[in-house]
């Protein structure tokens, strides 16, 4: 993936005050685990789901197994005692995220379950979850046997974090009556300028050439925007946000070759 992305573009989805993450922390600081920071750290884990899912099926659990682990590790996560450990200095939301997930599958190894599968707490159905389409990128089969679990979860990451920016991006343009714009030009948002023919696209959108140009421009800044945007909420210091960016990008082209 080739990506970057400019800070204080105009059309900025909002501006980075106060993240999902920066919010955690900030009631962990406090001692209060209520209202708008469990909101924030539910939304955040419901990010992670999937790469959080991954990682322990290629940890040797069966799929039914994971399941139950990581519905189990979510339910923990929401526990409001575990805002009073959320270390800022021990890195990122993503960092912090897998090293409790990690001491999590130690500790559960040692017990026996006590929750089953949509038990008392139910944070996700695992029936939508299955529903949902597939992933809009590629990953390689060769990524996904042969990387170690810890890259494979922040691939999975960096892959989430992609298609809820291209979501937005889409729901944006459906609103504008632009969805079939969204399509011819979605797949070029990252191509470099001698990967796109202007030439296919404007006969098959039935536009100029130049208005092509100038939509997939538009279009490109838009989704920087909203990519950045989505990375931001994982990060406290809005200095992270462009280095979180480039380990997205990374992380992304080891899955994707």
């Amino acid at each position: 993936m080739k990506a970057g992305v400019s800070a204080g573009s105009a059309g900025e989805p909002r501006a980075f005050v106060t993240t999902r993450w920066s919010l955690v922390l900030s009631a962990a600081k406090s001692g209060s685990g209520e209202g708008d920071a469990q909101d924030a750290l539910a939304e955040l884990c419901r990010t992670y789901w999937r790469p959080i899912f991954l990682f322990v099926c290629r940890r040797g659990y069966s799929t039914e197994d994971a399941q139950d682990l990581t519905q189990d590790f979510f339910v923990k996560i929401l526990e409001r005692n575990w805002l009073e450990h959320a270390d800022p200095d021990r890195g990122r939301f993503r960092s912090l995220l897998l090293t409790s997930l990690q001491n999590f599958l130690v500790n559960a190894a040692e017990r026996t379950h006590t929750r089953k599968r949509g038990g008392d707490v139910k944070f996700v159905s695992w029936d939508d979850w299955m529903a949902e389409a597939p992933s809009q990128l590629s990953v390689s089969a060769q990524a996904h046997d042969s990387l170690p679990p810890e890259r494979l979860f922040d691939l999975r990451w960096a892959a989430t974090v992609v298609e809820q920016a291209l979501r937005r991006l889409r729901e944006e343009c459906e609103g504008k009556d632009r969805l079939r714009l969204f399509y011819a030009l979605s797949r070029h948002l990252t191509d470099e300028r001698d990967e796109v023919s202007y030439a296919n696209l404007s006969a098959a959108l039935g536009v100029a050439e130049t208005a092509v140009k100038k939509q997939l421009h538009t279009m490109r800044q838009r989704y920087r925007c909203l990519l950045r945007d989505e990375v931001a909420h994982t990060v406290e210091n809005p200095a992270d946000v462009e280095d979180e960016i480039r380990y997205l990008c990374m992380a992304l082209a080891a899955g994707t070759e």
